[in-house]
Formats: C-alpha cells, structure tokens, sequence
C-alpha cells in the first residue's frame, strides 16, 4: 500500500474516538481489528472471540492509528 495521509488522518481521528471511551469498544481475537460492545460478530473476519479490557483497546487503537489499514474489506471486491 502507498502512503495515504489522509487515511491515516481519519484513523487517528478514530483512534482518538475510541481511546476518551474504551468501554464502548473491544478487541477482535481474530483479527485485532477494534469493534463496538454491541457487535456480536466482527465484521472483518467473522470471529466470535473478543477481548474487552479497557486498557487492552486504548492500547490497540494507539498502534492501528500508526499504520496504514491492512485488513481487507468487503468494499475492496467492488
């Protein structure tokens, strides 16, 4: 992937979102890719097995807004 500031841009936006409330959020075990309480399922790779420790996510959401996105979406086969 290039370098894409703004992308990078919105994901420390989001990052910041997600670290003033970690409780609304947890850590997907298969993947790692950060999810709201409510989510059943994670919407990138279907796992069912969540980490919810609130220091775990603010950590984790500090990584991700480092780098660029890696997973792929299904947005990424239209």
């Amino acid at each position: 992937m290039s370098s894409d500031p703004e992308g990078l841009h919105e994901r420390a936006r989001q990052a910041d979102k997600i670290v003033k409330n970690p409780s609304r959020y947890k850590i997907c075990d298969g993947c790692e890719s950060i999810v709201v309480t409510a989510a059943v399922t994670c919407p990138s790779c279907h796992s069912y097995r969540f980490d919810e420790n609130a220091d775990a996510v603010t950590a984790q959401a500090r990584r991700l807004a480092l780098r660029e996105r890696q997973s792929v979406l299904a947005s990424d086969f239209e």
